[in-house]
């Protein structure tokens, strides 16, 4: 078990640590801004575009899993809400982070590695579901109830679309078509964790113990959403396991992006972004050992 364990976890450690040291290297901050919007506008649709259709998903048969994809979103949203108050933080500030976690950057590559590539079409609805909701909920409590459709120019979300239209005929789609979404696709992984890396290795993290506490509370929030997703939808074992990592994941980067770019605490959230990413190189081999274990 734990060299399955190593053998999960090292690839995505070591990738991340290949960007963390090659930032620490330069003499200059390395300006990741056009790479990281390439691989969401292009790379990352890609992907999501080329999986659709190879791993196709029904959504009428795959409802618990949507569903279980929202819940574990919304739940622990709503119970951080009602301890914002004792926290001394906007609700908002402390709410966002704990509800979308990092799905794209640890959680497909980490995911694939765990539970096997068939299960790349499960971890795109609930990846594709996270984007969703983080471009429309998200975004909605960010900038006090404003740009609540810019979910709507989101690529991710219309390659999914594409994807679910194109996935019955993709016998007959020209195989260059497939060929150039899977090679586009296949740069979003390295990439995103690469680009993880080189971000932790040029922040510095301050309020180390508000930052710790916090990603606690979302781990809490996370841990008693979990039985009740669990016990009240009819999931696959193979669902149930991406279920619980997915709550279980660490903050998503863009968080940080989101309040910065509305002024909703951002140097808070960054602080409490940064540790929870470098906690959950210890926690992460815990959550699959126990679903691997358990499940």
């Amino acid at each position: 078990m734990l060299l399955t364990l190593l053998n999960i976890v090292l690839p995505v450690v070591a990738m991340a640590g290949i960007g963390f040291l090659f930032g620490r290297r330069q003499g200059y901050e390395p300006d990741m801004s056009f790479v990281n919007h390439a691989n969401v506008m292009v790379f990352c649709p890609a992907l999501v575009l080329s999986v659709m259709i190879e791993y196709p998903v029904d959504l009428l048969q795959s409802w618990p899993l949507a569903v279980a994809g929202v819940l574990i979103i919304v739940v622990p949203g709503l119970l951080l809400g009602l301890l914002s108050p004792f926290c001394k933080m906007p609700r908002a500030a402390l709410t966002v982070p704990g509800m979308f976690r990092n799905t794209g950057n640890v959680g497909i590559p980490l995911m694939m590695l765990a539970y096997g590539k068939s299960q790349l079409g499960a971890i795109i609805v609930l990846f594709v579901l996270s984007n969703v909701l983080q471009f429309s909920l998200g975004l909605f409590l960010l900038s006090r109830r404003s740009s609540r459709w810019l979910w709507l120019r989101n690529p991710n979300v219309w390659a999914a679309v594409m994807g679910l239209l194109l996935a019955p005929y993709r016998d007959h789609l020209p195989p260059f078509v497939r060929t150039t979404a899977d090679l586009a696709g296949q740069i979003a992984i390295p990439l995103m964790l690469f680009s993880l890396g080189v971000r932790m290795s040029r922040d510095r993290i301050s309020g180390v113990w508000p930052a710790l506490r916090i990603n606690v509370l979302y781990l809490l929030a996370a841990a008693v959403t979990l039985p009740l997703v669990l016990w009240l939808l009819p999931l696959t074992p193979e669902w149930s396991r991406l279920v619980v990592l997915s709550a279980m994941l660490p903050p998503a980067v863009l968080n940080y992006l989101l309040c910065e770019q509305y002024n909703v605490e951002p140097r808070t959230v960054a602080n409490v972004v940064l540790l929870g990413n470098l906690l959950s190189v210890l926690t992460i081999p815990l959550v699959v050992w126990a679903t691997l274990a358990w499940i």
